[in-house]
């Protein structure tokens, strides 16, 4: 009888643990773009293209900041094909890191890339670099047929907003002395050099674009610590900087659009204790924003955003306080007010692994298609992931 018992509680120990191992019925495919390696990869983005095929971007190289031969590579995976194409080169700045890429259409159909250059190996002293093509339906990379840099030139009204909006703040009271400089203070002091607050804008998440044509296309500071948009009224020929999305540590926005035209950003959090996403609304089409609050989504690492078809909101991220290792999407039908559907896309026990920084979009048949860094702990196991989740299947 005991050996019974233990066979059957063996039984029954193994259907839990398989069940509790099997992907996700929402989770249709899932797959590493290419074989995991050793290089450093980080930072993809996705774009499906009019043909049908998808282009997927990411960093590539010996480090990030520090290693001059980090470039921009690249991948294709023909429509109707299971297997991403072997990767190619998408840009390199000679001698320089090339960080953070961004892929998307304009309203027109033209293709951009928009990355970052870092110069003197320091993220405070990037570069905004792009690129466009109209050719890019073959094998392999682009054609691409026009390159410069986006400068951005804020003017004093960017250390007015500043100063309003961390007085729109809760009271700071980390830390205390007499003689120690206090963190607002000294982010309101360097929002008036002209110099800072012109260069040290990075990418990191695809932009918005409005049903007036307007791009908004989110950028962050790691020098300010918080975010701003650059903003296209041109189909991208031209960019202006928007005021800033003032906070302590929000960075990397990630846009969706209300059905009243408010434009929602939630944001990594690179600030103070509790680590939450943060939040912040803008009600003009991305002009100015409110200072940013914390939401109860816990946050160290990731945020995306995207507005489904069918009216619900996506978020997908890394909802923890103490890693990478968990990588979750959460769907609401309230515009984010509250996520009631949540599926896991990554989990795994605390310090194993590293899975970050998505890219997600959705095609016309309604799936969810996201890229983002699959690091899997080994020093050869870097990769990244592509992912089809299909939002019809995501139940409680």
């Amino acid at each position: 009888m005991k050996t019974v018992r233990i066979f059957f509680f063996s039984i029954v120990w193994a259907i839990r643990l398989a069940h509790a191992q099997s992907p996700n019925p929402a989770i249709v495919q899932s797959s590493l773009i290419f074989p995991a390696q050793s290089k450093h990869v980080h930072g993809s983005s996705i774009v499906n293209l009019p043909n049908g095929d998808f282009l997927a971007v990411w960093f590539y190289g010996s480090g990030e900041r520090s290693a001059d031969d980090v470039k921009i590579m690249g991948a294709r995976l023909r429509k109707g094909e299971k297997a991403w194409s072997a990767p190619f080169e998408m840009a390199d700045t000679p001698n320089i890191p090339d960080c953070n890429p961004v892929l998307f259409l304009n309203g027109q159909g033209k293709l951009f890339l928009v990355w970052i250059a870092v110069e003197a190996n320091q993220w405070e002293y990037s570069i905004l670099r792009v690129r466009t093509a109209t050719d890019y339906s073959k094998s392999g990379p682009p054609v691409w047929n026009w390159q410069d840099n986006i400068l951005l030139k804020p003017g004093d009204s960017f250390a007015e907003e500043v100063a309003k909006k961390f007085g729109d703040l809760p009271k700071y009271t980390a830390g205390w002395g007499g003689y120690a400089p206090k963190y607002d203070d000294m982010i309101i002091q360097a929002s008036r050099d002209a110099g800072k607050r012109s260069i040290g804008w990075m990418t990191r998440i695809k932009p918005l674009l409005l049903d007036n044509g307007r791009i908004l296309l989110p950028l962050y500071s790691d020098g300010f610590n918080f975010s701003l948009m650059a903003i296209s009224d041109d189909d991208g020929s031209s960019w202006r900087p928007s005021l800033p999305v003032v906070g302590r540590g929000p960075i990397q926005p990630a846009l969706a659009r209300r059905k009243d035209g408010t434009v929602v950003a939630l944001m990594r959090d690179s600030g103070d204790e509790p680590t939450r996403v943060h939040y912040s609304e803008s009600k003009n089409k991305g002009e100015t924003w409110t200072a940013t609050t914390k939401t109860d989504i816990p946050n160290t690492a990731s945020v995306e955003l995207l507005a489904l078809k069918d009216g619900r909101w996506a978020f997908l991220g890394n909802d923890i306080n103490d890693g990478r290792y968990r990588l979750s999407l959460y769907l609401s039908d309230d515009e984010g007010k509250t996520w009631k559907w949540k599926i896991r896309i990554e989990d795994h026990k605390p310090g194993q692994g590293g899975y970050s920084y998505p890219s997600l979009i959705q095609t016309p048949d309604g799936l969810l298609h996201m890229t983002y860094s699959h690091h899997d702990g080994r020093p050869d196991g870097k990769s990244i992931n592509y992912v089809v989740v299909d939002p019809k299947r995501i139940i409680n």
